[in-house]
């Protein structure tokens, strides 16, 4: 799915509905006895984060959503349906964390006792009126603090429905939001035409919390992938890494607001003709960070480029098709390349040695260092990102749906970039400081990708600018 924000997601006018979760399930989750089954350490960092920003006297919005199409007019009984069914399908969504004290306990509705209430909001004849008010809606309804933290909602046409879904960071993650236009779509059509959707269970997020925290709970400060960050955050002068060119932000000052950058960056034939390039290397994710090492040098005149690579911790075939927060990050270090193939070489070669590390929280790491990593900013460090899309079911439709991936660009000081493989090529989004400076560097930034990706294939060998400062 192309990453956007509501500004961005071509939202056009009609009838709005909204569905939230009903005012009986608010008061069922009151009364419920905490659930043994503890916060995972990213969705606990996630809340404390948000706590201690909102502490500071900033309301930072941080949730994800989707958007997408459904053809014809619309069923609303059937859709409403489908968003119960599908809702009920995914344990985290009926679960969610109190405060006893300063510790996070979990709650989690039993299905039976879910239920969501419909109210037809009005109609919008202007986009950018009702951007402003999903924006708004979305903020207070998907907040880290409260729950319910998700909500839905649709603009009803005459021809053609679209759908906009958002939650708490805490119950989703990319892959989580890639599924939903075709779950939806699936559960929707079988409203429709009377036909049951048949499927195995999905697996549930929050059993995978337990399982993942009792794992990360049992090892100790003297464990070699402890010891690893602890080498990498001393090379980080005792942080984690930012993105190593200047954004015109002021350290310790306060957190700026942010801007997104969003486009195409090159189109199909390009992405295959990039990916095949550096196929020996380990494929695309390699030569994304392999670029980005050339360019932020380039920019910033680092001699070593150090980020943290996302990578998905769903390990077993039980969590493929659960919605969850499934993500670690493993650290590397790249030492400037004379040429871009040096540069996959080293890439190459460091996420080998380092990947298994996504496998314990980071958080968990954290902890363990014994170092106050007292969180002011929503993100926890730059990032590079690349995911190949194109075998996520459903995704061929994308484009045809008006699909999109939603995040919130509110507040921070950090740069986080995702590069998609799409059917139409590869999809560039930034979001990053806004500020004239980090604006300059970041726009540098993607036309350097672009041009590392299209001249690398053509042209073979590429060399190394000298880096320039401005």
């Amino acid at each position: 799915m192309r990453i956007s924000d509501m500004q961005r997601c071509e939202v056009r006018p009609g009838q709005l509905v909204e569905w939230t979760v009903s005012a009986a399930t608010v008061a069922a989750a009151a009364v419920l006895p905490p659930d043994p089954r503890p916060p995972a350490y990213i969705q606990e960092s996630h809340v404390r984060t948000a706590r201690s920003v909102r502490e500071d006297g900033l309301f930072v919005p941080t949730w994800l959503g989707a958007a997408f199409d459904l053809p014809g007019r619309v069923d609303l009984g059937a859709l409403e349906g489908a968003l119960r069914d599908w809702t009920l399908r995914h344990e985290t969504l009926r679960s969610g964390f109190r405060w006893a004290g300063d510790d996070m306990q979990r709650f989690t509705l039993d299905a039976r006792d879910v239920s969501l209430q419909r109210e037809v909001v009005g109609d919008f004849t202007e986009p950018e009126a009702l951007v402003s008010y999903l924006q708004g809606r979305f903020d207070i309804a998907a907040d880290a603090l409260g729950w319910p933290n998700l909500m839905y909602a649709a603009v009803v046409r005459e021809d053609s429905v679209s759908v906009y879904m958002a939650f708490d960071h805490t119950n989703v993650d990319a892959y989580s939001l890639q599924r939903i236009p075709e779950e939806i779509s699936e559960l929707y059509m079988a409203g429709v035409t009377g036909q049951p959707v048949v499927g195995t269970p999905v697996g549930s997020y929050v059993d995978f919390c337990e399982q993942e925290r009792a794992n990360a709970d049992g090892i100790d400060d003297t464990h070699a992938i402890v010891a690893r960050w602890r080498e990498f955050v001393s090379r980080c002068d005792g942080r984690l890494p930012e993105f190593p060119v200047d954004l015109g932000v002021q350290p310790g000052g306060v957190l700026p607001a942010q801007k997104l950058l969003c486009e195409p960056l090159v189109d199909a034939s390009a992405a295959a003709a990039f990916e095949e390039y550096c196929r020996p290397y380990g494929g695309s994710l390699v030569g994304i960070l392999a670029a980005t090492s050339l360019i932020v040098h380039q920019l910033g005149g680092q001699p070593v480029y150090r980020t943290v690579v996302p990578f998905h911790t769903r390990l077993k075939s039980a969590w493929s098709d659960s919605v969850g927060w499934y993500v670690g990050g493993a650290p590397i270090e790249v030492p400037a390349a004379r040429d871009f193939e040096g540069a996959l070489v080293a890439v190459r070669a460091e996420l080998r040695a380092n990947r298994s590390l996504a496998r314990i929280p980071l958080a968990r790491v954290l902890r363990l260092l014994g170092t106050d990593f007292r969180p002011t900013s929503p993100d926890m460090y730059s990032m590079v990102s690349y995911v190949d899309a194109r075998l996520i079911p459903g995704s061929a439709r994308w484009a045809e749906q008006r699909a999109y991936g939603l995040i919130r660009v509110s507040y921070g000081d950090q740069v986080c970039a995702w590069v998609n493989r799409l059917h139409e090529g590869l999809w560039f989004a930034c979001r990053y400081p806004d500020t004239e400076i980090a604006h300059k560097n970041v726009r540098r930034y993607a036309e350097g990708l672009r041009d590392v990706i299209v001249s690398v294939p053509a042209h073979g060998r590429l060399r190394v600018a000298e880096p320039v400062f401005t």
